[in-house]
């Protein structure tokens, strides 16, 4: 056996070192970081525009510099990576029920109250202010969602405290504080707090008429009185919120209940968690199973009036279903944008490929249609004290726009990782969280099935809020030959009353889709709207499947107006 000399061994190094230089990284796009993400998103500056929120630009382009910057997406892909973990005891066997939180969590939830992602609204109420407010939660949703959860409720638990005066007169000052306090204390000894949701329990889902959870009156009863409540909730939302609002029986019905951490006497409240619940997305944030042995809770609204008292908050955290989903798409198509302006296939960019131009263009459509959507009817909740049309406006336009954004997600999140390729499927790309985080918001705060139901109960009970729908599609009468016609059939669907249930889901995306055409016919993009009527209204609509658009669209400008130019 021959064993090289050091003198060979120096002269094959020499030969043939530049071998070993196997690794030159060519054709791959750099990381989409360090951009401005409202600067870049076209869509989004014209809808905060037209929707009355022009005031809120400048905040607007510093929060996008700040959601864009390679800080704040390595803080959501840490928040994701460590997830919380829950303590029941501390070391010396008392009961503490602390859910505990990586830095990079906190750091995002602090920035979100900072800039009044929870609060905004409420602090300076004027036109455009749920426009803008909406605006901020998008461009935030997209570096991170699951710490959105609590963010929403905080904000969305103030139209049903308001329910009750005197809680909402000491509480309101600290839920919607500039300020975040993830301290373990009692409330009173904060100048900030949030808020929780838990309505869910094994046996009812979402039919809470079915809750077992009793309440008990500590003396006289009734609204603003204490109670202490015993059962379960199978599904308790951010358990590390400083309060809930809970649903529970009372001897007149099913109540709604402000549920506190801690008992007015600074003692700890009998809200014992179980465990945590194990998320396939939404993983930053905790949500668990609780056991309630006789917890300090005050009515909030009167007794027997718990579904409609905490429907005012569940109105609130479904339109942020829309904002949360309709942001899950932009990051994705921005990012399947990105990577296919930047890579090389076949001898031309990927966005140059005819057939991935169709695919591209058809996500953007998409993504742009939905915004479109939801700050719409943001601008309807900013108007509904003053306009019966736009109030009739969100409550149809919430479920139909919930049902349906949500229900579109996971879909569109797939196909933008399928853009990427490879890499896409990899954990230290974004896709992967988004794809696990994109049916959350169908699933939670009521499923699809519960969404359409929804709507047809609006439309029994309130009649006027299908004609208040009809008017704003409408509105768009005669200047595309294809939605005219879509909205004509859409009408005749909504005047037959045979077997709607059966049919709802169909009757609410169609709703979807033609305010959706009407807004973009009305007030968007030429190709955009044109490619919008023909691939989801027209006679050769593409029906699910992206990148089936027919021929003849303007794909190249579609994806020009979508692509951040990083």
């Amino acid at each position: 056996m021959h064993y090289a000399t050091t003198t060979e061994a120096t002269v094959a190094a020499v030969a043939y070192g530049h071998l070993a230089e196997t690794h030159t990284v060519e054709n791959q796009p750099a990381p989409l970081c360090d951009y401005n993400s409202y600067q870049h998103d076209i869509a989004l500056r014209e809808a905060v525009a037209r929707e009355g929120a022009a005031w809120a630009e400048p905040e607007l382009q510093a929060f996008g510099t700040l959601t864009g910057s390679r800080e704040l997406i390595e803080l959501g892909f840490q928040a994701n990576e460590n997830k919380p973990v829950l303590y029941t005891h501390d070391n010396y066997g008392h009961r503490i029920d602390e859910v505990r939180f990586h830095p990079a969590y906190h750091r995002l939830m602090q920035i979100a109250t900072q800039h009044g992602l929870h609060a905004s609204h409420w602090r300076k109420p004027q036109p455009g202010a749920h426009v803008a407010r909406a605006a901020l939660c998008y461009l935030q949703n997209q570096v991170e969602a699951a710490h959105g959860c609590p963010i929403t409720m905080t904000s969305a638990v103030v139209p049903a405290l308001l329910e009750q005066p005197d809680l909402a007169t000491q509480w309101l000052p600290k839920i919607t504080a500039l300020q975040y306090d993830h301290r373990n204390i009692p409330m009173e000894q904060k100048s900030a707090i949030t808020v929780g949701m838990a309505m869910t329990e094994k046996q009812g889902g979402s039919d809470v008429r079915a809750n077992t959870l009793r309440a008990h009156a500590l003396g006289a009863g009734g609204p603003g009185q204490a109670y202490e409540l015993v059962g379960h909730k199978y599904f308790v939302s951010a358990p590390m919120s400083d309060a809930f609002l809970v649903l529970a029986q009372a001897p007149g019905g099913l109540s709604c209940f402000w549920l506190p951490r801690w008992r007015p006497d600074g003692s700890k409240n009998a809200m014992q968690i179980q465990r945590l619940k194990n998320k396939m997305g939404n993983v930053a944030n905790a949500s668990c199973e609780t056991e309630l042995r006789g917890a300090y809770a005050q009515m909030v609204g009167g007794e027997g009036r718990g579904v409609p008292t905490i429907l005012k908050m569940v109105t609130m955290t479904r339109f942020d279903c829309m904002v949360g989903s309709s942001a899950g798409m932009r990051q994705s198509v921005a990012q399947a944008l990105h990577h296919c302006a930047n890579r090389k296939a076949f001898g031309k960019l990927l966005a140059e490929q005819p057939l991935m131009q169709n695919v591209l263009a058809d996500l953007a459509i998409e993504s742009e249609a939905a915004v479109a959507m939801t700050l719409r009817i943001a601008r309807a909740m900013d108007a509904g004290n003053a306009s019966e049309h736009e109030k009739m406006l969100v409550r149809v336009g919430t479920a139909v726009g919930k049902y349906w954004i949500c229900k579109r997600t996971p879909a569109h999140a797939y196909e933008a990782m399928e853009c990427i390729g490879g890499s896409g499927v990899m954990e230290d790309c974004i896709m992967p969280r988004l794809f696990r985080e994109s049916p959350v918001n169908s699933i939670w705060e009521g499923s699809g099935n519960v969404q359409c139901l929804d709507m047809l109960r609006a439309m029994g009970r309130n009649p006027g809020s299908v004609d208040a729908y009809m008017d704003e599609v409408q509105a768009a009468a005669g200047t595309d030959r294809r939605l005219d016609q879509y909205v004509a059939r859409l009408g005749s669907e909504l005047l037959d009353p045979s077997a709607i249930e059966y049919r709802a889901r169909g009757v609410v995306e169609k709703m979807a889709l033609a305010l959706q055409g009407s807004l973009l016919v009305r007030y968007g993009n030429h190709a955009v709207a044109d490619a919008f009527c023909a691939s989801r209204l027209g006679e050769q609509s593409s029906g699910l499947t992206f990148g089936a658009m027919p021929r003849g669209l303007d794909c190249s400008a579609i994806i020009e107006r979508a692509t951040p130019l990083v």
